[in-house]
């Protein structure tokens, strides 16, 4: 059996395509057995409408400005902007300028405390 190993990005912002206008582009840069994470960039004016996910994700503005509602709660977000949206709670997001956004997706007995 190998020993596991490390996964060391040096710039996130390097891990996603070109944002082109009127498009939204993402990248898995990692899955294991407790969570899948993905990296999202949006251009301005692009959004995500509201949609569930079947587990827990937290969600974290790197770059840009964006509307982020959580039910019926309205938030203007911005870089370092960090949520724990429990599963099953309705969200959308719209970007008012170019946003990239990284969103983890934790699985089952993935949670603690």
């Amino acid at each position: 059996m190998t020993a596991p190993t490390e996964t060391y990005l040096v710039n996130l912002l390097d891990q996603l395509p070109e944002i082109h206008a009127d498009s939204i582009v993402s990248r898995t840069l990692y899955t294991d057995a407790q969570v899948k994470t993905v990296l999202f960039g949006f251009a301005a004016g692009q959004a995500l409408s509201e949609h569930t996910a079947g587990t827990p994700a937290i969600v974290h503005i790197v770059q840009g400005e964006a509307t982020l509602t959580i039910g019926a709660d309205i938030h203007v977000v911005g870089p370092g902007t960090w949520v724990h949206l429990p599963a099953r709670q309705p969200h959308s997001l719209e970007a008012h300028t170019q946003v990239v956004m990284l969103l983890l997706l934790l699985r089952a007995g993935a949670e603690t405390a």
